[in-house]
């Protein structure tokens, strides 16, 4: 049996198809298997030829792409799907997923991208034997689940996700709580260089038997405790291992962790897969970091949309403004008139404050407390339960009128 991806190209432009079949008939484990130039045929090569992967135009010239993914997902279900488009606006996204669509690149795109893409996804099929169904609520409706899940989770890199989750988890742990923070950018995650752990000591990878086969008794022996009282699971130390985890390994581990600790804390990666999907749904609330940019504001309205499309309640989704005092001509009230709902919380920037905890090993939240970036990361925790506690965790801070400071990189 032979190991390649076999793929089916869709699209009515045969430039288009002529080229991407060349940029894929250089890579060894990739073999186009054949071409299609509207939706009829695509249809019929894919039950004929039985792809791993479909790339699919999302405009074509009688039946669009979207509505062909959703046939698709009825005759031929064990092909994925990846959408190619020239519209990055978020309904065409959020209209491609709800069809059963895996992922989504826009045109032009890079060879790098386009292999990403294809392996991505193939990979996670393999693991699953086929797709695995999302929804929300998975892990919160199973018996046992006691502690909360956070999902630290923004479609756009460099808005200071992974400095937001570790900063926070620490914060928690000082306010007393159990907390376990969960390195879920599987490919290459920080958390332990922000915390100056070890990812060849413990980490996901080592669970994956155990969590393959529904047994979760080994979760604790993973952790890593550090020094803060926080208990934290490192990504795999090689992307390669990385692609072994899927989207049931993470219920299953999320719905164990949330046995046993008040809150668990989960470093998302940005790319919106079958795997984030999972920890997005398990969540009892989302905390989406975003920065005052144009990019960011774009990617994360997109997001929002899905999150309506998907069912997500209002307010599982918590925006957490970050580097808030940054003066780059965008005002709060132009974030949340883009966005259409209110920020939820601010924290200001500090770079220095940032910059010396990477460096250092030493979170800015458990080596300077009184900076106003801690203070605004504590308020964040004190929110987060404020809803589930009879009284305030901490003592309220007086409003402040003047913000400094930055989030670094994620």
């Amino acid at each position: 049996m032979s190991d390649k991806t076999r793929v089916l190209i869709v699209d009515d432009i045969e430039d288009t198809t002529s080229q991407v079949a060349r940029l894929l008939s250089f890579e060894s484990d990739v073999e186009v298997v054949g071409t299609a130039a509207n939706s009829a045929d695509a249809i019929e090569s894919a039950r004929k030829l039985q792809p791993d992967l479909i790339l699919m135009d999302i405009n074509m010239p009688d039946v669009d792409g979207i509505t062909t993914t959703e046939a698709l997902a009825h005759e031929v279900p064990s092909a994925a799907v990846i959408m190619m488009s020239v519209q990055a606006e978020g309904d065409y996204l959020r209209r491609s997923m709800l069809a059963g669509a895996r992922g989504y690149l826009v045109k032009p795109f890079t060879t790098d991208e386009l292999l990403e893409a294809i392996r991505g996804v193939q990979a996670r099929r393999a693991e699953t034997k086929g797709l695995v169904a999302v929804g929300p609520g998975v892990v919160a409706a199973q018996d046992g689940h006691t502690g909360r899940i956070v999902a630290i989770y923004s479609p756009k890199g460099g808005v200071g996700s992974t400095t937001l989750a570790v900063n926070l988890a620490i914060a928690v742990a000082q306010l007393k709580k159990s907390v376990a923070l969960v390195d879920a950018d599987l490919q290459f995650g920080d958390v332990g260089v922000y915390l100056n752990l070890d990812p060849n000591q413990a980490s996901l990878a080592d669970l994956l038997p155990e969590l393959g086969d529904g047994n979760t008794e080994s979760v604790d022996g993973a952790l890593l405790r550090h020094h803060s009282g926080v208990n934290v699971l490192l990504a795999p130390a090689t992307p390669d291992a990385a692609e072994l985890v899927d989207a049931a390994h993470l219920r299953t581990l999320l719905e164990a962790l949330a046995r046993t600790h008040e809150l668990v804390i989960v470093d998302c990666a940005t790319y919106l897969n079958d795997s984030t999907l999972a920890i997005l749904d398990a969540a009892d609330q989302i905390v989406c970091p975003l920065s005052l940019d144009i990019t960011t504001l774009r990617s994360t309205r997109v997001y929002v949309d899905v999150a309506d499309q998907l069912g997500y309640p209002h307010e599982k989704l918590m925006l957490v403004l970050n580097r808030a005092d940054s003066n780059h001509g965008i005002r709060v009230e132009d974030v949340e008139r883009s966005l259409g709902r209110k920020v939820d919380h601010m924290i200001v920037s500090d770079g220095r404050a940032a910059v010396h905890a990477l460096n250092t090993g030493v979170p800015f939240v458990l080596g300077n407390r009184k900076a106003r970036v801690s203070e605004d990361v504590v308020a964040l925790a004190q929110a987060l339960f404020a809803e589930h506690d009879e009284a305030p965790l901490v003592e309220e801070r007086p409003p402040r009128v003047e913000r400094r400071l930055a989030m670094a990189r994620r």
